[in-house]
């Protein structure tokens, strides 16, 4: 199988990696384009596959499974580009956000194969959270292949497309709110008199082992939470704080809004 990738930024090369580290493929059969020589020459000499700057076309024309990987702004000059490089054939994979599967089918025609799925930055470290949808082009063989490459990094998800925004929203840009969360906890543990570089590790563990709870244990959230809270105790006391400082309103609003930037890109 021809694997090509318009674009070859952190995303891309994460979907690279994970195909080659579980042997889903060989570097031999990947094909990437990027927007400069640098970033073509660095990712060929990261993975030994053929990159180049620019000739998006032919990358199109000789791939049977072709992912879109590029910013949401560039994405109408790209489909402009390569739309009639495009085999019937070809099955095409979009990860860029905002950009739904009418949109693709209409810039690339109605017949077009597509899946528009969205991953996240933990796709790095080999845990990322991708959700996929197709349209009815796609069969069920075509989408499990798909989904086999994005749980070679993490976990793929197929979901109804109007469940996307709200992905955006929630796991797509979710790592930075939990970074951030992150930084607060171990800025307040650096205040007690911790130095920072253990702050940064019991925080981030903390968040690590908490989610593994939440995914592992099939407990609500709230039930878990209970858990830690004895009464009269110190979990309860901060647990009150957050709630006087309106801590699950405000991450609501930051989802709905991140959800609804993603809808009118």
């Amino acid at each position: 199988m021809k694997i090509g990738f318009i674009g070859l930024g952190n995303m891309a090369t994460a979907i690279i990696g994970g195909m080659l580290k579980q042997g889903i493929c060989t570097p031999g059969e990947i094909t990437g384009t990027a927007h400069t020589e640098e970033t073509a020459q660095k990712v060929a000499k990261e993975f030994g596959i053929i990159t180049f700057a620019g000739h998006n076309q032919d990358v199109a024309l000789k791939s049977d499974l072709l992912f879109l990987a590029v910013k949401p702004q560039v994405l109408p000059e790209v489909l402009k580009e390569i739309k009639f490089s495009i085999l019937p054939e070809t099955l095409v994979v979009s990860i860029v956000a905002g950009k739904d599967l009418a949109y693709l089918a209409k810039e690339l025609g109605p017949d077009t194969r597509i899946i528009r799925c969205m991953p996240n930055t933990p796709a790095l470290v080999g845990e990322g959270c991708t959700a996929i949808c197709a349209n009815d082009h796609v069969n069920s063989v075509e989408l499990e292949q798909v989904r086999n490459i994005f749980n070679s990094f993490g976990k793929g998800i197929e979901v109804p497309e109007k469940w996307m925004d709200a992905v955006v929203g929630v796991s797509g840009s979710g790592p930075a709110y939990v970074f951030m969360f992150i930084e607060a906890m171990a800025d307040a543990a650096v205040q007690q008199g911790m130095p920072r570089k253990q702050a940064y590790e019991f925080a981030a563990q903390t968040v690590l082992g908490s989610a593994r709870m939440v995914l592992e244990t099939g407990k609500h959230p709230g039930e878990l939470k209970d858990m830690v809270c004895s009464p009269a105790g110190t979990t309860i006391e901060a647990v009150k704080v957050l709630e006087e400082k309106n801590f699950r309103g405000a991450v609501m609003d930051a989802v709905i809004a991140c959800a609804e930037k993603s809808r009118n890109l």
